[in-house]
C-alpha cells in the first residue's frame, strides 16, 4: 500500500492533511491518534468507502478511486462494534457473509468450519449470535472477516473491551496471520496492543503525521528507554535543570526520559536528597501523550 500526499475534506473541516505512508506486505502496521486526529478518516479511504479529496492511494498496485470493488474483495474488516446479525447462528452468520464474495456453497461451508476451529468457536457452531459473550462475538467478527481470505485485515479497535484471556487470544490469531502473509492495520487505544504487535506505526494529530517507525524506534527517540518518576518540587527542578536533564512536569509528578535510569536516580538520590523515586522502562504510551498532550479530546 503506498498512500501520497493524502487530504481528506469535509467542507472546511481538513479530517487528513497531505499525509504519505507505505505499507509492505505481510506488515503488521498501527495508527495511533486521539479522538479527531484523521486515523478513523484514513482507515475509511483504505477500506475504500470513504473517496479521496486529492493525493493517491494504491493498495495492491490499484488504485482506490478507479478499483475500489477489486481492492475490497481482496480484504477483510473487523470494524469496532459488533454487527452481526443476531437472527443467525454463529455458523449461518459466516455462511451469509460469503454470498458477498460469491464463493460457491461447498467452499462456504468448509471455510466456516476451518474458521470456527481457528477462532475456537466449533462448539459454538449452531449458537444463536445474541447468546455470544463479548469476546466470543469479537472472534466470530474476526472469522467472518476471513472468509474471503483477504490479503489484508483492517481492525478498528479489535479488542475493545476484552477481558485479557480474550484480548491474547485475538493477538494470538493476528501474530498467526500475518506468518501466513497476510497484511495487518490496525488501530487502537490500547497502546500496549500496539506495541507489542506492530512492525511499524504512525502517530497522527490534527489530520497529520507526527512520527513513523517501529514501536521500539519511536519510544528511542521521544523518551528513550527509561522512565524516573518523582514527587514535584522546586528543589527537585534546580536539580534537574543543573543535570540538563529531559523532563516534563505532569501535575504532582516529574518524568525524567533517559537511557540510563539507574543513573538518573542515583544522582537525584545522592545529589538532591530525593528517597522517593521509581524507575521503569518507557512505553509506547509516555510516547503519545508527550506527542499528543494530555488533554481531553471529545
Amino acid at each position: 500500500m503506498v498512500a501520497r500526499e493524502l487530504v481528506k475534506k469535509y467542507k472546511d473541516l481538513v479530517a487528513v492533511d497531505n499525509v504519505s505512508f507505505t505499507i509492505e506486505e505481510g506488515e503488521m502496521f498501527g495508527f495511533l491518534g486521539p479522538n479527531g486526529a484523521g486515523k478513523t478518516t484514513t482507515m475509511r479511504m483504505i477500506q475504500c468507502v470513504s473517496p479521496l479529496t486529492s493525493g493517491s492511494l494504491e493498495i495492491f498496485g490499484l488504485d482506490t478511486m478507479s478499483h475500489p470493488s477489486e481492492i475490497k474483495s481482496h480484504m477483510g474488516v473487523v470494524p469496532q462494534e459488533n454487527n452481526l446479525d443476531m437472527d443467525f447462528t454463529v455458523y449461518e452468520n459466516l455462511l451469509v457473509f460469503s454470498r458477498y464474495f460469491d464463493i460457491p456453497r461447498d467452499e462456504a461451508e468448509r471455510r466456516a468450519n476451518e474458521l470456527l476451529e481457528f477462532v475456537h468457536l466449533e462448539d459454538k457452531k449452531d449458537t444463536m449470535t445474541e447468546s455470544l459473550s463479548g469476546g466470543m462475538k469479537r472472534r466470530l467478527i474476526l472469522a467472518r472477516a476471513l472468509i474471503n481470505r483477504p490479503k489484508m485485515l483492517i481492525l478498528d479497535e479489535p479488542t475493545v473491551g476484552l477481558d485479557p484471556q480474550a484480548r491474547h487470544m485475538i493477538w494470538d490469531k493476528l501474530r498467526s496471520l500475518k506468518k501466513q502473509g497476510v497484511t495487518i492495520v490496525l488501530t487502537s487505544h490500547y497502546l500496549d496492543e500496539i506495541e507489542k504487535l506492530c512492525d511499524r506505526l504512525v502517530v497522527m494529530d490534527y489530520g497529520k503525521i507526527l512520527v513513523e517507525g517501529s514501536p521500539a524506534q519511536v519510544i528511542e527517540k521521544y523518551v528513550g528507554s527509561g522512565i524516573v518518576e518523582a514527587e514535584h518540587n522546586p528543589e527537585l527542578i534546580d536539580c534537574l535543570e543543573k543535570k540538563e536533564a529531559n523532563y516534563e512536569v505532569i501535575g504532582d509528578l516529574v518524568h525524567i526520559y533517559t537511557d540510563n535510569p539507574k543513573q538518573i536516580a542515583e544522582y537525584l538520590t545522592m545529589e538532591c536528597s530525593l528517597s522517593k523515586l521509581s524507575a521503569r522502562p518507557a512505553t509506547l504510551e509516555d510516547v503519545f501523550l508527550k506527542l499528543t498532550g494530555r488533554r481531553l479530546r471529545e
